[in-house]
C-alpha cells in the first residue's frame, strides 16, 4: 500500500518544528485534514483492490478462526466484497484480503 517515497530528515524536521508553532485549535484543524487525507489514500487503495474482482466470480479469503474459505462474489460494495460460501454463509470481507480462485 505505501509506495510513497520517504521523507527526508530535513523535510521531517521542518514539519516538526512548524507544527511545536502551532496552537490548540491549529492542530485540531492539521488533525482532521491528515484524517481525511488518510480516510481518502484508505479508500483509493480499497477502491483499486476492488477493480480486481468481479460480481459472480469465485475468490479464497481466511476466516478469523483460520479456515480457507471458497465464496463467490455477489456484491461490490463501497468498501468490502459481500461473499456467499458454498456452505450458504454470508461475509462481507475486505478486498485486499480475497484471493482469485482461478479456473478449476
Amino acid at each position: 500500500m505505501n509506495n510513497e517515497k520517504p521523507m527526508k530528515p530535513e523535510a521531517t524536521r521542518k514539519i516538526e518544528e512548524f507544527i511545536k508553532t502551532l496552537g490548540a485549535e491549529e492542530l485540531r484543524y492539521l488533525n482532521r485534514l491528515i484524517v481525511e487525507r488518510l480516510k481518502l489514500l484508505h479508500q483509493q487503495n480499497s477502491t483499486t483492490q476492488m477493480t480486481r474482482f468481479n460480481v459472480g466470480e469465485k475468490v479464497r479469503f481466511t476466516d478469523p478462526s483460520g479456515t480457507v474459505k471458497t465464496a463467490t462474489i455477489i456484491r461490490l460494495n463501497k468498501k468490502t466484497v459481500s461473499l456467499v460460501t458454498f456452505g450458504g454463509e454470508q461475509w462481507n470481507v475486505a478486498p485486499g484480503l480475497l484471493s482469485p480462485c482461478g479456473e478449476e
